[in-house]
């Protein structure tokens, strides 16, 4: 296929390397997978790819990383599943994006995108409007998995429904930790059980020991057409940091995301360091919060700023006794059977359950909830400062999330 190289004679007086773009098809791309190199595109055709992408040794650089993605976005090519090898598959891989494809399972056995147990790293890498679907054999099947390393990854702007569990980000011993990642803008659905779980790390490798913060912000998470079962699970669940020592004061901030309906299990469960504002929850089945030990305890968390309503309890906070941790809830919407059950609690509006608002536009369900007294509960201002200084933080002065033009944009999507 066709070979363009642009501007060689100008990364070579710059003393860097030229970059290439490739353009390949179903019959030939894999020939062009084994010589990419920083600032490398391969530009992939239309049409089905039944050989997977197996990625191995490549290493992009922070601003050259290599590219794999579609030669139009608006005709992605199609990755077919096949039995016995992850689609794609990650080994010793670094700063790689990939972009605008399509990994359709066909229900084989298999994940999707997987970070590989045998693989030594895998950081630094993009995973941009992608399109997961039909990896749903069982629930084991993932549509992102890591089971090595992963540090500095952005999961932005997918859609991954009709699987086994939509993200599963690290293993299940606490090895492999997930490191400093960007979860953002993804719309996750029809899934038997998580749609994201991240979890928990018994320790943090070597050159890592710095403090990172994981975002997740911007999703939609649905379990709307689960079934209770054995398979039920959570949402999202969210496992602690590293007890002691490098990565323990890491956080997960999490906001402006909407959770919606689960007919058997929490919408969100976490543990450790958790910051957690300007979201929206709606579960017409059960509970929207649940702060409890899982393979440890929760520890210091905020919880403000959100708007839940829920048909069992709203926002739960199990505070292990004898831990110094500080555990805040503040500022929320509530309207639940059992509106909130916290030690540390203020400007909470706790309202009765409202069955007939679980179909309103996410946009409009603060407003709704709060009717006439939606300019009451001003904010003190000392708080509204101390708020302010959270990233995303929609700045409101009333209780209840604020929902930001980015959520809408992900509810908005018609991808693919």
């Amino acid at each position: 296929m066709r070979r363009a190289v642009s501007a060689a004679w100008l990364c070579l007086l710059a003393g860097t390397a030229a970059a290439t773009d490739y353009r390949a098809n179903a019959q030939d791309y894999l020939d062009y997978v084994r010589r990419l190199q920083p600032g490398d595109r391969l530009l992939l055709e239309a049409g089905d790819y039944r050989q997977g992408l197996p990625l191995r040794n490549l290493s992009g650089e922070a601003r050259q990383p290599i590219v794999i993605e579609a030669a139009s976005p608006s005709a992605p090519p199609r990755f077919l599943a096949r039995p016995g090898a992850n689609t794609i598959s990650l080994v010793d891989v670094r700063h790689l994006v990939l972009r605008h494809l399509e990994l359709d399972g066909r229900n084989q056995p298999v994940d999707a995108v997987k970070a590989e147990g045998h693989s030594r790293y895998a950081d630094f890498i993009t995973l941009d409007r992608l399109y997961i679907h039909d990896h749903a054999a069982s629930q084991q099947n993932v549509g992102i998995s890591t089971k090595c390393p992963a540090f500095g990854w952005v999961i932005r702007g997918n859609r991954i429904e009709r699987v086994g569990t939509g993200m599963y980000l690290g293993d299940a011993d606490g090895s492999d930790p997930f490191v400093g990642g960007v979860i953002e803008a993804n719309r996750v659905s029809h899934t038997l059980g998580y749609n994201l779980q991240i979890k928990h790390q018994a320790g943090r490798p070597a050159g890592h020991a710095d403090r990172y913060d994981t975002v997740i912000r911007y999703n939609v998470f649905s379990k709307q057409d689960a079934i209770p079962g054995p398979q039920a699970r959570p949402n999202v669940l969210l496992g602690h940091f590293p007890l002691a020592g490098a990565g323990s004061e890491d956080r997960y901030l999490v906001y402006g995301n909407f959770f919606q309906h689960n007919p058997s299990e929490a919408l969100l469960q976490a543990e450790g360091r958790v910051v957690l504002y300007d979201n929206v929850f709606v579960n017409g089945g059960g509970d929207a919060i649940h702060i409890q030990p899982h393979n440890d305890v929760p520890r210091d968390l905020a919880i403000f700023s959100n708007t839940v309503l829920a048909s069992g309890t709203g926002i739960r906070v199990r505070h292990a006794v004898g831990t110094p941790y500080r555990q805040r809830v503040l500022a929320n919407v509530i309207a639940a059977s059992t509106p909130l059950q916290a030690v540390e609690a203020a400007y909470n509006v706790a309202l009765a359950y409202r069955p007939d608002l679980l179909d309103v536009a996410v946009s409009d369900l603060t407003p709704d909830l709060l009717g006439p007294h939606s300019q009451g509960g001003r904010l003190p201002q000392d708080l509204v400062r101390e708020l302010v200084a959270y990233p995303g933080w929609q700045a409101a002065a009333y209780p209840g999330a604020s929902v930001s033009s980015a959520l809408q944009h992900t509810l908005d999507s018609s991808w693919p």
